[in-house]
């Protein structure tokens, strides 16, 4: 099933029901949004474009940003989201991996994009887009499209080399769309998703179930994330559901402690992308109670792996709650976890190993990449390069990347243990713990700490917090203060540049 007959199916129903803002700004109602997703399907195909075909989207967030999406998929062909912050090179790289034969851009992207790619550039402010989506009110219904039919070639971070490209199917979309419908939040039509996260990744994900619920869809002003427009847009066209990555959270509950704001109007934050430590979303729910939701996912399964409840969030009276708040919930509907060895074989229930995941929301496989697709994919299941285990009750506790594991006198250490402990310093702002090559131990541990503004805590006073919580061999040997850490455009740190920065320090 084509995607886009969901929004076919809303704008049939709920046609006069608002659908997309540019902050309080009414842009269109669900028959208005399917007018002109069709009409740009149309143009495409007068512009050769043909049912398979890629389609780039190179955009910052706004409502013209669904219209090009729904009207890709209006068309049949393949949606190649790309985030905005990256620079025109990287973004003709992607273009170019994926076969795209056009380009939708936002202004401030484009001229880069030109310099870069010869493919054909729609800047989405000019009259060639106006006159590509000015509808007659008489849409064409959506191109059929199988289930296993392409709809979104996500790629990845590539934080660790050249991004690839995951094969993200309609089927894959319409499961993990209705996982969040039973598992993460009901979705009602008075509800309305804000895109203050990139509209390319997470939040982007979450568009069709809000479409077919017939929500509102708000694009914020900034066209991004701004912790203080987040919270006034809550109040004034709340009740609002949004995704964040956990650097997000912190962000947002840092500016509410400041205005002196609860986030009236905010229904629901999902958050996942990275690791949550346990002492931010504590604060958080202490000063906006149970509006958060956690899931796990990647994107070779996209938001769809595991989720921890809002009342799990929220839970202080069961006597487990910590050790929860501290895993990534359990497997959604849609999936089966299990934990393997490095064969793949499954290890016992609380022991360590690779998170294996299979069902309906795993992709196919990477895009014109078999040797990526047959190291990820084993005998039907996603090894997912995370290291984590599941108790008892079936709560997943993710540890760290195996890739980040440090392993010092033989021993296996997990770096979110440490940066657990260490955030629970009330002068610690964040941390990241990373290994430093050891003739002695194979690997020592280093402390990459940002402290609070003002704060003088010293490696004396997170030494002995260390001590005083973890065992001794665990502690780090070094403790490095920076005034940020460095993060991908998705907000993720990049322990790369942070091993980077110890190989050139002086010894």
């Amino acid at each position: 099933m084509n995607m886009a007959e969901w929004l076919d199916r809303t704008s049939r129903h709920r046609g006069d029901a608002p659908a997309l803002f540019l902050g309080p700004t009414l842009v269109a109602d669900y028959r208005g949004f399917r007018d002109r997703a069709s009409a740009l399907a149309r143009a495409l195909t007068d512009r050769g474009i043909r049912p398979g075909d890629r389609v780039a989207i190179f955009m910052k967030n706004c409502p013209d940003y669904l219209i090009v999406l729904y009207g890709i998929w209006y068309a049949g062909a393949v949606a190649v989201p790309i985030n905005a912050k990256l620079h025109g090179k990287e973004a003709a790289w992607i273009i170019g991996d994926s076969g795209a034969g056009l380009a939708f851009v936002t202004p401030d992207a484009w001229q880069g994009l030109v310099d870069a790619t010869p493919i054909r550039v729609i800047d989405t402010t000019t009259d060639e887009f106006a006159d590509m989506i000015r509808g007659d009110g008489d849409g064409d219904a959506p191109v059929s499209r199988g289930p296993d039919g392409l709809a979104w070639l996500f790629y990845t971070s590539g934080t660790t080399g050249r991004p690839k490209g995951v094969q993200i199917t309609h089927g894959m979309l319409a499961t993990m769309s209705l996982c969040y419908q039973v598992d993460v939040d009901p979705v009602a039509p008075a509800d309305a998703a804000f895109y203050a996260a990139p509209m390319s990744h997470g939040a982007g994900l979450y568009a069709p179930i809000h479409v077919r619920m017939g929500a509102r869809h708000v694009c914020p002003v900034s066209a991004g994330f701004d912790a203080a427009e987040v919270l006034d847009a809550a109040a004034a066209q709340g009740p609002l559901s949004m995704f964040m990555a956990p650097t997000m959270v912190r962000r947002l509950t840092d500016e509410a402690r400041r205005k002196g704001s609860r986030g009236d109007g905010i229904r629901t934050i999902v958050y996942g992308g990275g690791p949550m430590y346990r002492a931010d979303i504590e604060e958080a729910v202490a000063l906006f109670g149970p509006r958060f939701v956690q899931i796990y996912g990647q994107g070779e399964c996209p938001m769809g792996i595991s989720v921890l409840s809002r009342d799990e969030v929220a839970d202080r009276a069961h006597p487990r709650w910590r050790d929860r708040l501290g895993s990534v919930g359990r497997a959604q509907s849609a999936v089966q976890v299990a934990i393997g060895d490095a064969d793949g074989r499954p290890v016992p229930t609380g022991a360590m190993g690779e998170i294996m995941v299979r069902g309906g929301p795993v992709m196919p496989g990477y895009w014109q990449d078999p040797q990526a697709t047959a190291r990820t994919l084993r005998d039907g299941w996603l090894m997912t390069g995370d290291v984590g285990r599941l108790d008892e009750d079936g709560y997943l506790t993710l540890q760290d990347r195996s890739k980040d594991v440090i392993i010092s006198g033989g021993t296996n250490i997990y770096p979110r243990e440490i940066e657990d402990v260490l955030l629970t310093h009330p002068e610690v702002h964040e941390c990241a713990i990373v290994g430093r090559p050891s003739a002695e131990w194979g690997e020592d541990v280093v402390a990459f700490v940002v402290r609070h503004p003002g704060s003088t805590v010293d490696d004396h006073a997170l030494d002995e917090l260390c001590l005083a919580q973890i065992a001794r061999f665990k502690r780090p040997k070094q403790y490095r203060y920076l005034q940020e850490l460095p993060k991908n455009n998705y907000g993720k740190v990049l322990k790369t540049e942070l091993r980077q920065m110890l190989g050139t320090e002086d010894t």
